[in-house]
Order: C-alpha cells, then structure tokens, then sequence
C-alpha cells in the first residue's frame, strides 16, 4: 500500500520531523521542572522560578506549534492517501469480470471501499504521528531516567518484559476476530443494501417485519462479535495500568532509599530529582499503553488491508486482446458468428448452460432468440460483450474472435438494454446521454422518439430534464426500459442487443417500437431476446433455445410449420390472449 504515499512524501516526512520537536519539548519540561522545584522552590528563589516558568512556557508554545504543523501534514498525506486507495479500489471493482463480482457481495465490496479503507487510513496517520510519538517518547524517557539514576532506567526496564508479554497475549487472541468482524459488517451492508434496493417488493408483500428480524440477526452477530473482540482488549488496559503504578511504587521506594542515603551530598537524590524521574517513567509508560493500542489499530487494519489486497490484487480475467490494436482496426459490419460454443457458469461443473452452439447471424439482421425461462438466451448474448468467456469454442464479431479486441472497442461495437433497466440519479437527458455524452439534442430526441419515450418525458414538468431518482423508482418499469432504450440507440453501435427489455411495454408500444427500429435502423445487426412471439415475429430469423441447446432457426411461418416446441409456445401465448381480448 505504501505506493500510494509516494506522491505525499514530504508531507510523510515533515509530520514526523514536527512530532520530534514536539517530543522534544516534552522531554525537556521534567529537566525544568526539578530546577524550579530544587533550585527556586525550595532555596526561594523566586526571579528563577519566573524565569524559568516563562521559558516553560515558550517551550510548550513551540512544542503545540509542532504538535499542529505536523497534524496538518499527517492529514494532508493520509486523506490524500486515503482518496487515492479508494479511488484504485473503486477502479478495480468497474474492471472486475461478472465472475469476480459474482462471488464477492455487493455489501463486501462496499464495505471495503468504506470501513476498510478507512482503517487502513487511520493506521498510516497513527504511524506518521502516534508511532513516532510514542517510540521516540518510550526511547528518549528511558535515556533521560538514565541519566538521573541507572536504578530508575532498570525499574522501566524490568517491566517491560510483562508489558510486551501481555500485549503478545491480548493481541493474539484478539487478531483472528477482527477478520470475522469485518466480515460480519458485510454481512449487515449485504442485507441493508438487498432491502433498500427491493424496499417496493418488501413493501408489498408486508415482509418489513421479516426483514427486521434479518437485520436484526445480522447486527446481533456483528455486535456479538465485536463485543467478544472489545471485552478481550478491555482487559488490557486495566494490566498496563498495574504495571505502570507499580512501576512508580518501585521508582518512589529506590529513590526514598536513594534520597536517605544521598540526600543533600554533592549530586545525590533530591525531591525535583524524584518528581522528574516519575513525570519520565508516566511517559514511558503511556507511550508503552500508546503502543499496546496501535499494536491493537494495527492488527485490525492489517486484516482491513488483506481485505482490499484480494480486489486490487484480484487478476484480470477478462482482459484485452494480446493484438488488440490490430483486431480493433477490423471492418465494422455487424456480423457475429458461434463457433461450437459451449458455456458453464464458473464454479458449477454441472451441465452446461450452453451446449456446442454454432450460428451465424449476418450482418444487418433481425434477428430473435426464444425460449423458456432458464434456457440460455441471456447468456448466449453476454459472450458477445465478453461478460463472460465461453467455456469452449469462439465467438467472432465482425470475423475476428472477440478475445482479440481491446474490450473498449468491441463494447462500443455493440449496444445492449438488460432485462432490468438500469437508470442513476440524474436527469433523464443525462441518462439518456450515459453511454454519448456529447451527442446533440436533437439526437437525443430522435432516440427517444424511436424509442416511444418521448410522449412521456414531455409530460414530466421538467421535460428532458427531469430528476430521476435512485434507481429510476419515480419511473414506472415501462418508462424505464424504453429511455434504457433510447440509451441503447443513441450509442450508435453496429450491433443492437434488446435482452427482454420491452417486457414491460404494452403491444402498441412495443409494435410501434419495432416499426420504429427497422425504419430508421436498418443497417445495424439487431438481436432480440423476447418471451412473447408477438415482440419477435417479425424478425428475419427466430431462433428456438432449448435448454441451451438449438432447437430450430426460420422465420415465424416456418417454425409455426416445423418446431413442436415453437407450436407449443404461440398456442399458449394464444390462448392466452383470446382470454384477455388481444390476439398476437
């Protein structure tokens, strides 16, 4: 992680640079002190206890001026660092395959860009700041109790065995929790964020009691764990503390025994000698504490770090082609073509979703896929636009293997609407303009209006410029998908993939939709995935998927006369609608 303080390293060297000089003025108030309290207390000297108040005084002014100075490029270089990491990791995550983003959580994934990335940042402050403090104070009032008397050095020296002992202790207990509370923070972002996502359908269907007691359990385990993490580490505090106050026992007994057997002789004990020695070993202590509980910040921002390791460090499994600069130069026509293509999702070694798919669809086309729910449409269309790699076989666009292109280029050869569309917050031209920011308005409209958007985006009272909020909720589903649409035609790609995205359309729109898109669209390669054989019929070529197999491929006669399974769905969808008064 270090690398990302490169660009800081002033600022990472004058914070520690400013904390000495705080340090230092410390370490010099004891000395000061026992002169006001040998030489002007008890002798009455009072112009030396002005004058050296006031040189106390200058000295603490000087010290906080440090104190500050070094705070200011502490968190100049941490929240900076802390920016940087955060925006890496945001970055790795926009270039995680579906694979890798499928088995990670989304409230993992939040919570390492957040929670995690916060830890990290507090301990790379703590070291440039409190590590500094603590070891300098540690080191410096060790030398400086040397110097009174090598008695009162060996008191803190023989303490500090059963001080490290006792961190070693606490900390090794407390260590393998904190990676379990990290994971417990995910586990409560995963629920929160599932529930604020489906809060409608949780709403509907009165399961807001249900999905309380869910959060609930979450929490409880996040709050059991951390308890039982924070209980452990209480315990430390109350052991620093006896060790530090018998520390300052054994210190007033040697320097009592000291003070009789020297006092008043030429450079024997004296009562400032013992004030300062005990002001020196508090320090030392509580740099010892300090530490104890950095020791503590580090182990779990160590576990915090490990956390964000596994996205930056994640390897590209999606990547762009070894000749990408020569495949991207290819003609673009719009042709795509299923060489034996076969497809398992990753970490299932049932059978395979796709099985030796091979198809050519020209370019240009119309072309349809139907099929049951779970028969593979969504998937064979991922591949085009590496979502995903096939297992076997190759999948070419515009005659070269879509492994071989730069992913940037061949995503732009190719538009796709999902099944669920998917709108951000902001207004529906900036939607609309997500995938061409710099396309004109007027073909801003003209997408919309092939898309039979615009009637409705001009009703909203502020037209194309109407808010959309998180997630498009203050849109319904069918306003959604045809401005996720007008998104898709506005790109201007050669290859047009529609994934069941009219579904939520009523018949006239969708007929209109369609009529629209072969009027005005007609020399781009158009693939649409549909459940209802009114929204494909027209297409040049159908295409039955069957358990991601190949059942037949003709046009809507010709399937009507030779597929069973074609027979089967448009007597169904017939039915259907002779029930609710529509004919398909």
């Amino acid at each position: 992680m270090l690398k990302y303080l490169k660009k800081y390293w002033v600022c990472c060297i004058l914070a520690p640079v400013c904390m000495l000089g705080e340090i230092g003025m410390d370490l010099l108030q004891p000395d000061i002190m026992k002169s006001i309290v040998d030489d002007g207390v008890v002798k009455g000297n009072v112009d030396l206890i002005v004058t050296l108040g006031v040189k106390m005084i200058l000295l603490v002014l000087f010290g906080g001026v440090c104190g500050i100075l070094s705070g200011v490029f502490a968190n100049f270089a941490t929240r900076h660092f802390g920016n940087d990491v955060r925006k890496a990791v945001f970055t790795r995550i926009m270039n995680l395959s579906f694979e890798q983003t499928d088995a990670i959580s989304t409230g993992s994934l939040i919570t390492r860009l957040s929670n995690d990335v916060s830890q990290v940042e507090m301990m790379v402050m703590m070291s440039m700041r409190m590590l500094v403090r603590s070891g300098v104070m540690f080191l410096g009032g060790i030398f400086m109790l040397y110097r009174i008397s090598p008695k009162f050095a060996l008191i803190t020296i023989v303490c500090l065995p059963f001080v490290m002992v006792g961190v070693w202790f606490f900390l090794r207990k407390a260590t393998p929790m904190f990676s379990i509370v990290q994971k417990k923070l995910d586990q409560v972002n995963h629920v929160m964020q599932e529930d604020v996502a489906g809060a409608r359908v949780v709403k509907a269907y009165v399961r807001e009691g249900y999905e309380m007691d869910r959060f609930d359990a979450a929490n409880q385990e996040l709050v059991g764990v951390n308890l039982k993490v924070q209980t452990l580490l209480a315990f430390m505090g109350p052991y620093m503390n006896i060790i530090m106050n018998l520390a300052v026992i054994a210190l007033l007994y040697v320097g009592a025994l000291e003070y009789q057997r020297l006092g008043g002789e030429e450079g024997g004990m004296s009562i400032g000698s013992i004030m300062q020695a005990l002001t020196y070993v508090t320090m030392i202590l509580h740099s010892v504490t300090f530490l104890a509980n950095m020791f503590q910040m580090f182990t779990r921002a160590n576990a915090s770090m490990i956390r964000l390791r596994e996205v930056l460090d994640s390897p590209e499994i999606i990547t762009d082609g070894e000749n990408a600069a020569e495949a991207d130069k290819s003609e673009k026509k719009g042709s795509i073509r299923f060489e034996n293509v076969s497809f398992r999702y990753p970490g299932f070694s049932d059978r395979p979703v796709l099985n030796n798919i091979s198809l050519t669809i020209e370019p240009g086309e119309t072309f349809a896929i139907l099929g049951t729910t779970g028969s593979g449409k969504s998937t064979l269309v991922n591949l085009i636009s590496r979502f995903y790699d096939a297992s076997e076989g190759n999948v070419y666009v515009d005659g070269v293997n879509v492994k071989d292109f730069g992913l940037t280029e061949l995503r732009n050869r190719v538009s796709v609407v999902l099944q669920k569309a998917e709108l951000y917050s902001r207004s529906i031209k900036e939607n609309i303009t997500w995938g061409r920011p710099d396309a004109s308005f007027e073909e801003v409209e003209q997408a919309a209006r092939a898309a039979q958007a615009e009637d409705f985006i001009k009703r909203q009272s502020d037209g194309y410029e109407t808010f959309v909020t998180e997630g498009g909720h203050s849109l319904s589903g069918g306003q959604k998908q045809r401005i996720s649409i007008a998104r898709a035609l506005l790109k201007h790609s050669e290859i047009l993939i529609l994934d069941d995205s009219t579904s939520a359309l009523d018949l006239r729109t969708e007929a209109a939709f369609h009529e629209a898109l072969r009027r005005d669209y007609q020399g781009i390669t158009k693939i649409i995935i549909a459940q209802r054989i009114a929204s494909v019929r027209g297409a040049d070529r159908i295409m039955v998927l069957d358990h991601g197999n190949i059942s037949a491929i003709g046009t809507h006669e010709e399937l009507l006369a030779s597929c069973d399974l074609y027979q089967e769905i448009y007597r169904s969808q017939l039915k259907s609608d002779e029930k609710g008064g529509v004919r398909s």
